[in-house]
């Protein structure tokens, strides 16, 4: 009986930090620093020009390097401060579950009705807080791609694909494992990239973006 009730216990205080620890992701993810950083600055209102993206490739479409380099700055670091929040506050686990809620929150913020970035910015900030040394093997597989290619979605797909593995080799299984689903989020968020990349329409870095 006391063995029943203690198993029972632990499982819910096992919920409620998994709960907490998505909703402080989510929180978190959802800040759309792009658009408060342009809105600060005082530009047109990102949303308006370009993709519509809050992300920092639609910032930098406003002319200011500044404030792009800030939104990817802080779109990565608020992967990365969920997951350590969560396992400071928690235990080591939570990190995963925080890491998932930022994604969530920065692809589907509540407060712009759910349309948000793409999420590759906030993916290497959960890959920090998790597993550092995937992060940096991400930033590689991103620069060599874009040098060869000179596509940055096309950088960011491959990187995101290769991560899943890298980390499973790393010996980071659970992490490779919701780094599966992560990676599947990225693909669906860059179908349009996708499409363009096919159809060799897609804008090369250091080209000016299309308006879509």
């Amino acid at each position: 009986m006391l063995s029943w009730i203690f198993s029972t216990g632990a499982n819910w205080v096992f919920s409620l930090a998994s709960l907490m620890s998505f909703a402080l992701g989510y929180l978190l993810g959802s800040i759309p620093f792009g658009l408060l950083l342009t809105k600060i600055a005082g530009t047109e209102d990102i949303r308006g020009i370009g993709s519509g993206n809050i992300g920092a490739t639609n910032v930098l479409r406003t002319g200011r390097k500044g404030l792009a380099a800030a939104t990817l700055l802080c779109d990565i670091l608020k992967g990365t401060v969920a997951v350590l929040l969560a396992r400071y506050f928690f235990w080591p686990e939570m990190g995963l579950v925080a890491g998932l809620g930022a994604f969530i929150g920065h692809l589907f913020p509540v407060w712009l009705k759910f349309k948000g970035g793409k999420g590759v910015a906030t993916y290497i900030g959960i890959l920090i807080g998790l597993a550092w040394p995937a992060a940096i093997a991400f930033c590689v597989v991103w620069l060599l791609v874009a040098w060869l290619a000179r596509y940055s979605s096309l950088s960011a797909l491959t990187a995101s694909a290769m991560m899943p593995g890298i980390l499973w080799w790393l010996n980071y299984p659970r992490e490779a494992l919701l780094f599966v689903l992560l990676t599947i989020l990225v693909f669906i968020m860059h179908r349009a990239n996708i499409a363009r990349l096919i159809d060799g329409t897609e804008t090369r870095i250091g080209n000016k973006a299309a308006a879509k």
